[in-house]
């Protein structure tokens, strides 16, 4: 008896169609086909979206546009590109020629098409204070190290540690006080040669406790002012260390007092265009970058929302994306839940940011994590 049923989620397409023993040159062509996109296109010039409109439709794609469009009643549009990536390789070919600033247009979306692919890693969270938001995330002096073990043997690929609490509404801390909070756990990690089994980050943007970590044997700066301080990307540069460079509106101090956009994905977008080509002017390497749209900081529940949602964006700049959104207040303004309550909140953001892209998920909960996202990506390469 035949049958059939719809597949969802084909993760190794390429895989699929060797297996059914379709010939060589079919699997590359068809598994382009199975890749859909949609590209929104924001404040392009009028002309450009008729061209591009034509362009699409001759290869079989589409362009969504308003109606003043072909009457050129405004001089610019907004427009939702529907292709797949056969289709996209080829409207990038064809705009490459064309005028009113196609040209770029033809740039970006090659840029969508090559996204590279990096490994899951789950980053485990140690706050050395007393006032990070979650309790459960605060361990000092010899109960970090403790900590960190524990979260090795969970599973954690990256220890992320940390000496001052960056909520909503914190003040920062002296110099003096932030590197003193983190030394002792600094040479234990050095000494007892933890470097060896995991990678550490700190999670600081003063340049003396950055230093002394990377001396450490730490490879991951996580700056949560976005490589505002350029002496983050030196340190980086001369430590041939990581820097993920994270999307903050404000300050802790200030950032959830009024958070405004008027287009969070676009802003955060260009955000990450101006600091990766600054770091790439001073010598880092592409892949040395981070990046963390920052969920939380200066966010309202909105813009969380719309960056988890269109996140698959950000992986165009072809560097590892960074998602930490663990018990964070978003959720209870969801569901009104209790920060100690907010692991399964947790858990569904982490994995739908893992379906758009991100690879690095920071949380308190590792091994929590582990078994969610190994069940996960058990089915998403079945």
């Amino acid at each position: 008896m035949s049958s059939i049923y719809r597949v969802d989620n084909i993760a190794d397409k390429k895989s699929l169609l060797k297996g059914l023993g379709v010939a060589g040159g079919g699997v590359s062509i068809m598994s382009d086909k199975m890749h859909l996109e949609f590209i929104y296109l924001k404040d392009i010039k009028t002309p450009a979206l008729n061209i591009l409109k034509q362009d699409a439709l001759s290869i079989g794609a589409d362009l969504a546009v308003p109606n003043g469009v072909i009457t050129c009643e405004k001089p610019k549009y907004d427009a939702l590109l529907i292709a797949n990536h056969k289709q996209l390789k080829l409207l990038a070919k064809k705009e490459l020629a064309q005028p009113f600033g196609l040209k770029l247009i033809a740039k970006e979306l090659n840029r969508f098409l090559l996204s590279p692919k990096f490994p899951t890693r789950i980053m485990g969270i140690i706050n050395a204070n007393s006032d990070s938001f979650y309790s459960g995330s605060r361990f000092e002096g010899s109960n970090a190290i403790s900590q960190i073990d524990k979260l090795i043997s969970q599973g954690a690929d990256i220890i992320d540690i940390g000496a001052v609490s960056s909520r909503p509404g914190s003040s920062t801390v002296s110099t003096d006080e932030e590197l003193s909070r983190v030394v002792d756990i600094c040479d234990t990690i050095r000494d007892m040669g933890l470097v060896d089994g995991v990678e550490f980050s700190i999670d600081s943007y003063t340049p003396s406790v950055v230093e002394y970590a990377l001396k450490s044997g730490f490879s991951i700066i996580n700056d949560i002012t976005g490589a505002r301080d350029e002496r983050l990307i030196e340190l980086a540069i001369k430590y041939n260390a990581k820097l993920c460079i994270m999307h903050m509106q404000g300050m802790p101090s200030d950032m959830q007092i009024s958070p405004n956009y008027d287009d969070v994905i676009v802003e955060v977008s260009e955000f990450f265009e101006d600091r990766i080509e600054r770091c790439i002017e001073l010598g880092m390497k592409r892949e040395q970058i981070i990046l963390d749209v920052g969920i939380g900081f200066g966010k309202s529940l909105e813009h969380n929302l719309a960056l988890l949602a269109n996140l698959s964006h950000f992986s165009s700049f072809g560097c590892e994306i960074l998602v930490g959104a663990s018990r964070k207040s978003m959720i209870d303004h969801i569901i009104p839940t209790d920060t100690a309550d907010r692991l399964p909140g947790t858990l569904a953001i982490h994995l739908k940011a893992l379906e758009s892209g991100a690879n690095i998920i920071r949380c308190h909960d590792v091994v929590e994590h582990k078994q969610a996202i190994t069940v996960y990506e058990s089915i998403k390469t079945y």
